[in-house]
């Protein structure tokens, strides 16, 4: 394993052991659940005039799936809805090992792209990010 591959692996077990903006606060939500391999979240955000103030969430699953969900809350935290919309497409091309359009805005976002070798884990890793994808495009849960 070289240095960066060391680097992303703690990276990705930092933010499952210790995840941010975990716990709901009750804003507009939606819940996923990927029954492959029992991935489940809901992500909840705070959006004024166009702007993500917060973004928390709450779930269970295996370690890709939910330091990918607290990576996601703090990279897209502060972005505008389309921004982050559009950091959502790139994290999707990332994941696929497509060239992306504005990696700096991924942040630590980019420590997935070694998903792309492993196929059946690009569920795990995206998950969150479709929820929040489907928030911000006006779909919710009750």
């Amino acid at each position: 394993m070289n240095n960066l591959e060391f680097l992303y692996r703690q990276i990705i077990m930092d933010h499952y052991k210790n995840p941010r903006n975990k716990g709901l606060k009750g804003y507009n939500h939606v819940h996923l659940h990927n029954p492959s391999c029992g991935d489940d979240v809901i992500v909840e955000a705070k959006v004024e005039n166009d702007v993500i103030q917060e973004i928390n969430h709450t779930g269970s699953g295996c370690a890709i799936c939910c330091s990918s969900t607290s990576v996601m809350s703090e990279v897209l935290a502060g972005k505008t809805t389309q921004q982050a919309l559009d950091t959502i497409q790139d994290f999707y091309h990332l994941v696929k090992g497509e060239p992306v359009q504005n990696e700096e805005a991924l942040g630590d976002a980019l420590v997935y792209q070694g998903v792309s070798q492993f196929p059946a884990r690009y569920k795990c890793a995206v998950l969150a990010w479709k929820a929040l994808e489907q928030l911000l495009k006006g779909e919710q849960d009750e």
